[in-house]
């Protein structure tokens, strides 16, 4: 299968701070690739690469097959980018930014009606297509956001933190969205802080930190590298958790985490339900009073903790 995006050795410094460290990426036509990664990892640098808004110091990139360098002109005709914040002017009607976009774009004053009117009823929003964009909810305006990176209809598409914001119903509403785009042929690179978005939307996985690619697979995969299970123990006393952390260690498969803000012990675990019997029978044998006890599934932060040692934020400049 043609790889629709691709970038080997993708390097870029601000001064003396390497943002990006030779990064390879490769997405196949027709699928779509989660780029993942903690605050300041890299994964911004990357889509303003690939959509020609920043040169690399170093390495190629492609997109449709066209070097982004090269011929940054007919890239950009070629793909569709959504940031992490809605970019539509408030003041215009929905169909009034699509329509606009449409003329940027050089469709024609008919085709720019035409493709308005049809984006709108494929993002449910004709009813609100003559209202003001300042007068939609956080996912209506997600939604037209989306819509106006498809005016061009173009076969590659980039989403930057996609449902940042949203509700779960509206973070809902937009996977199914996306999903139908991709069952259309459409290519996807999609930077995400949720695990859950990737494990739905995602074919494949890139995790990156400190700016060089650091892990790759499925989001099944990537759970597999942290441990099926998670035991997770909330305290009274925040003072003893570093005694309960002690206490459980000799159980994991890992290091335990101490979280003090929540006042919990994080540690990735085999052996269900006899494990966590085990490890309350230690903590009761000690006398430390508990909140809360658990098992459950990992989640992104428990992947970005065991691969990079910190939680899964916002990138960041």
């Amino acid at each position: 299968m043609k790889d629709a995006i691709r970038a080997s050795g993708l390097v870029k410094r601000y001064g003396s701070v390497t943002a990006l460290d030779g990064v390879d990426i490769a997405v196949p036509e027709g699928t779509v690739l989660g780029l993942l990664g903690p605050n300041g990892a890299g994964k911004t640098t990357v889509v303003r690469i690939l959509t020609t808004l920043l040169a690399p110091d170093a390495g190629q990139a492609e997109v449709g097959g066209i070097d982004v360098l090269r011929d940054p002109g007919s890239v950009r005709r070629r793909l569709g980018l959504s940031g992490q914040y809605a970019a539509v002017d408030e003041y215009l009607t929905g169909y009034e930014n699509l329509d606009m976009i449409g003329r940027l774009y050089h469709l024609g004053r008919r085709r720019s009606r035409e493709r308005a009117r049809e984006l709108l009823a494929q993002f449910d929003l004709v009813d609100a297509g003559n209202r003001p964009a300042r007068t939609y909810s956080g996912g209506m305006r997600r939604r037209l956001d989306l819509a106006g990176a498809l005016v061009a209809a173009p076969p590659v598409l980039f989403l930057d933190e996609p449902t940042t914001g949203l509700d779960p119903r509206s973070r809902t509403d937009m996977w199914a969205v996306i999903q139908k785009l991709v069952a259309g042929g459409t290519t996807l690179l999609l930077t995400t802080q949720y695990l859950e978005e990737a494990d739905v939307l995602a074919d494949d996985i890139v995790v990156i930190d400190h700016g060089r690619v650091i892990a790759r697979g499925t989001a099944d995969q990537l759970k597999a590298q942290v441990g099926g299970e998670r035991l997770e123990i909330t305290v009274t006393d925040v003072g003893r958790l570093g005694e309960v952390g002690a206490l459980l260690a000799p159980l994991g498969v890992a290091a335990p985490v101490l979280d003090e803000h929540r006042r919990c012990v994080l540690m990735p675990v085999t052996g269900g339900v006899d494990l966590l019997r085990e490890a309350l029978g230690r903590i009761a044998d000690a006398g430390v009073p508990v909140d809360d006890a658990g098992l459950r599934r990992p989640t992104l932060d428990d992947v970005f903790l065991t691969l990079t040692g910190q939680g899964a934020t916002e990138d960041g400049p």
